[in-house]
């Protein structure tokens, strides 16, 4: 319930009537009782709501659930890591079937001359892995449901979409089963993926901000449809044929008919057929060639370009929007969780609602708040150093500003050593100039495996003598060795554990020094002509090419030591860190157009030699698909599929796709790889380079704040989508806060 209404409405809507308050009846709200055996009741569930609230506000949640009791007790197991982890799970499982059903992907090859009959499944083993998943979902929807409640469920369009779709793979599943597994088209495979979508509250935003963007885009691509069918006019009215075979060969080519005109220029558009497209024209006249670079010069250096900022600009204006209202949900559940604190009564006594809340309420909250030690401890720390008594609204929100800094780690101290020698000893290894000397010997050890690399490429690896990188390699690795257990003795355990240059180059030594004694204790120690006979499951080649590949590995190490490439290499891990919102979306389409792929094309691509359609390579045109022995590019299987959707998506060489799919299956499959490209390589592509841009202007920006308040380069920080925002976002107003928790359809507190 990552995302209880859709955002585009009020996040919390009230709804009238009797009708609209969705909690049990006779349950009471937790102030309700006053005196008596229910006070403690009572108590304890402000308490159980001001803890859900908290951890909503953690998670960006809405509020706009059921809070009494019972709802709030599920609520809890339903957010818990082992329900979220099962429904992880069981979405995973359910779209890794498409590599194991019909048409399995269990092959060692996906090339049509030589792929085996892939192992099928037998009907209803798929099937019913496939059933079990589809209860899950069925519980989960359920649960989704109550807590909402009904008045809410109706108003949710990713709820009602999630019902639908279950009833549609339901009914599809019991069409498979009655047929035998035989129909042709399994319609639940295409909406597999949404049950990736409504699981993450980011992709719903993602995909929200790309489907306002639209308008924008397609006026672009109006304008890049207009550009594409002008030149393609004035090409078929440049190139008429005539005599000249020069020219009849760049008609017939490239401008034979409208529809070959404009998949020539779209190709070109992505200079994928560049210069070809060009050269049998430019050969008879040099002036041909103002055509295709004014046409190159307009469609890929401008409007592609204008494109790509028009997406930009507009998917981070529509990101921020959805962003502000995340900041909402989050600043909305801090308050909700203030209001039920303050109308806490103990037996005997209450505080008059909106004086405050008690420091130890909030620490029985917190000891109860699923949140990570460190930002518990600080919320911790600043409560006791506080004075008084009760805690107003804006001491409790600011209590909670702790979610929105960003976690800085710093290095855990030195150990201490009482000799002067040892203290002049951890001075020397621990300085960062020890670091740059093992970074200048990393080098060295890259640049000899190079020269020999470089000196035996023509040998034969039974006639190499390994004698001399044989020393050398246990000469670095014995000092890779010695510079780690320095660094132990200079950092402590723990900060050479805190750096993750440390562990990685730690671990890399270990892997590097094991593999090493494993080669000297089967080949014994080099000597000249060391050059023995295999032993093992390696010979003494392989182990010495793995330990060169790990020792290339190694250099890796560099990066923090280089401010601008530390820059970049943790504007990566940022990425990765938080692709999965993006990352998803391109799952989704990769898996749609997957399985549209398979259905479309399933079989049209046959060995050569099968049929008049594929010739032999040694009759087949240069750069064609038979050629350039494209076979294994097909959509017989999923796993094919992909692959070809990505060999696609890199653009190049994509008209060779075009034109073996058009002889294959028809001239209407261009349009199939058309739309792959403009939702890949364009719409994609264009949201990727958004978030990078953002990503890195915001580590660059930063860095030298981080560096004046931890003065080490090496101090990182975490940093999410929402916190990549956060200087620009705008906070909610009180009366905004007000007024939304004065409409929560199922919390009564006083107004």
């Amino acid at each position: 319930m990552a995302d209880p209404r859709e955002e585009s409405e009020p996040l919390l809507s009230r709804t009238r009537g009797a009708s609209g308050r969705d909690s049990p009846a006779g349950v009471p709200s937790c102030h309700s009782v006053q005196v008596g055996p229910g006070a403690v009741a009572g108590r304890d569930l402000c308490l159980d709501q001001a803890v859900v609230f908290i951890e909503d506000a953690i998670q960006y949640r809405s509020i706009n659930h059921r809070v009494d009791a019972r709802s709030l007790w599920l609520y809890r197991r339903y957010y818990s890591s082992m329900s979220q982890w099962i429904l992880s799970f069981t979405i995973f499982l359910i779209l890794a079937l498409a590599f194991v059903e019909t048409p399995s992907s269990l092959t060692s090859t996906s090339d049509v001359r030589y792929r085996s009959a892939p192992w099928e499944p037998p009907c209803g083993l798929t099937e019913g892995i496939e059933a079990l998943c589809l209860l899950v979902f069925a519980a989960d929807v359920s649960v989704k449901s109550y807590l909402v409640g009904w008045a809410q469920f109706r108003k949710n369009p990713w709820l009602l979409a999630y019902l639908v779709v279950l009833l549609v793979s339901l009914v599809d599943w019991i069409v498979s089963l009655s047929l035998v597994c035989q129909e042709p088209v399994r319609v639940r495979r295409l909406l597999r993926p949404f049950f990736l979508m409504q699981n993450s509250s980011m992709m719903k935003k993602a995909l929200k901000c790309i489907r306002w963007s639209l308008p924008e885009m397609a006026s672009v691509g109006l304008l890049l449809a207009v550009h594409l069918c002008l030149f393609a006019m004035l090409g078929m009215l440049l190139f008429p044929g005539g005599k000249d075979d020069r020219q009849d060969r760049e008609r017939l080519t490239y401008f034979r008919h409208l529809p070959e005109a404009l998949t020539s220029l779209l190709v070109l558009l992505t200079t994928a057929n560049n210069p070809d497209v060009m050269i049998p024209a430019y050969s008879k006249n040099r002036l041909y060639a103002i055509f295709f670079i004014a046409f190159t010069l307009i469609g890929s250096l401008f409007l592609m370009n204008l494109l790509t900022a028009i997406i930009y600009n507009q998917f981070r204006g529509y990101l921020m929007k959805s962003l502000q209202t995340s900041l909402l949900r989050r600043r909305l559940g801090i308050r909700a969780a203030y209001k039920v604190l303050s109308s806490v009564t103990t037996e005997g006594e209450a505080h008059p609602k909106g004086v405050g809340v008690k420091p130890q309420d909030i620490l029985q909250v917190l000891q109860r708040v699923q949140l990570d030690s460190d930002r518990k401890q600080a919320i911790m720390e600043k409560l006791h150093s506080r004075s008084g008594d009760l805690l107003s609204a804006d001491e409790f929100q600011k209590l909670f500003d702790e979610f929105d800094k960003r976690v800085i780690k710093e290095h855990p101290p030195r150990p201490e050593y009482r000799s002067p020698f040892l203290q002049s000893v951890q001075f020397l290894f621990g300085h960062r100039y020890f670091d740059y000397l093992g970074n200048i010997v990393a080098l060295g050890n890259l640049a000899t495996i190079c020269v020999f690399l470089v000196l035996d490429a023509d040998v034969l690896p039974e006639d190499r003598d390994d004698f001399v990188v044989g020393i050398l390699n246990c000469v670095f690795i014995l000092y890779y060795l010695l510079e780690m257990l320095l660094k132990v003795f200079a950092l402590g355990l723990q900060g050479y554990l805190a750096s993750s240059s440390n562990v990685f180059d730690g671990l890399l030594t270990v892997v590097l020094l094991v593999l090493e004694i494993s080669t000297l204790a089967v080949y014994c120690f080099p000597h000249p002509g060391w050059k023995p006979e295999m032993r093992g499951l390696l010979s003494l080649w392989d182990m010495t090419r793995l330990v060169n590949m790990l020792i290339a590995f190694r250099f890796l190490r560099v990066i923090p030591s280089m401010e601008l490439m530390a820059v970049v290499a943790s504007t990566i891990l940022d990425l990765i860190k938080n692709m999965r919102a993006f990352g998803g979306i391109l799952a989704v389409v990769y898996y749609i157009f997957a399985v549209i792929g398979i259905i479309l094309f399933r079989g049209v691509i046959v060995a050569p030699g099968n049929s008049s359609l594929a010739p032999d390579n040694g009759s087949a045109p240069c750069g064609s698909f038979e050629q350039l022995e494209y076979w294994t590019n097909n959509f017989d299987d999923f796993a094919a599929a992909l692959v070809t959707l990505w060999d696609v998506m890199v653009v190049n060489n994509w008209q060779v796709f075009l034109d073996a799919f058009r002889r294959y299956a028809g001239p209407w499959s261009k349009i199939y790889f058309v739309l792959w490209w403009l939702v890949s390589s364009v719409i994609w592509v264009s949201l990727f380079l958004a978030l990078i841009l953002e990503n890195f202007l915001h580590k660059w920006d930063r860095r030298s704040h981080l560096q004046s308040l931890t003065g080490d380069l090496e101090a990182t920080s975490e940093v999410t989508v929402e916190l990549l925002f956060r200087d620009v976002l705008e906070e909610p107003t009180e009366e905004e806060l007000i007024e939304k928790l004065s409409h929560h359809p199922h919390l009564q507190l006083c107004r």
